[in-house]
């Protein structure tokens, strides 16, 4: 039976890296993948794109309505393997139809994605994977201090900002993330308090 997998971590883990990779050995084996990402991360519009300097053109950018079951129908006999990039942007129902496609099509699906945002709280779609995902793997990174990485600070012009919109891409209006471990993130929480 195929499985719905969530593989999360903070920012700059290799979630892209790791991702482009187990596409590249599905498709070394002759076996066919289809790659999405949402349509609301427009970093590198139609490509998905890793710190190492490796990308790839999505197959799909999906929009918040779009449902998956239709999107993907047409390849249900033919796909060997569904991988998804920057999967917390995903609605509760389209993480529902993705256990539906690895549960009933019998297709694995590999979601790669944040847990939380730069506040800490949880994005719809990671959500959904927390609770219905048949396997949850966490990817490491470090946080400037060297301990274990857990969340992400937002920077705007280079300086941690605690409030705004969720969704903020990296890149855009001078706009960056850093991992942070908890001890590092509540630190700098404070000092922007004051």
């Amino acid at each position: 039976m195929a499985k719905l997998y969530f593989r999360y971590g903070a920012m700059n883990s290799g979630k892209t890296t790791a991702m482009l990779q187990v596409a590249h050995n599905y498709e070394e084996k002759g076996m066919k993948v289809l790659l999405l990402k949402p349509s609301i991360d427009t970093k590198g519009y139609d490509r998905v794109v890793s710190r190492l300097g490796i990308d790839r053109k999505v197959d799909f950018l999906v929009s918040n309505t779009d449902s998956l079951k239709v999107l993907l129908e047409p390849f249900r006999k033919s796909v060997h393997c569904i991988i998804i990039d920057e999967v917390q942007f995903l609605k509760k129902f389209q993480i529902d139809e993705l256990f539906y496609i690895s549960n009933i099509w019998d297709i694995p699906v590999i979601c790669y994605g944040l847990r939380t945002d730069f506040l800490m709280n949880g994005f719809e779609g990671s959500e959904r994977l927390l609770l219905i995902a048949h396997s949850i793997e966490e990817l490491k990174t470090i946080c400037e201090c060297g301990k274990k990485a857990i969340t992400n600070g937002r920077k705007i012009n280079g300086k941690f900002v605690f409030s705004g919109e969720q969704c903020v891409i990296d890149g855009e209006e001078n706009v960056s993330y850093e991992p942070l471990c908890g001890k590092c993130f509540i630190k700098k929480r404070e000092i922007c308090d004051v």
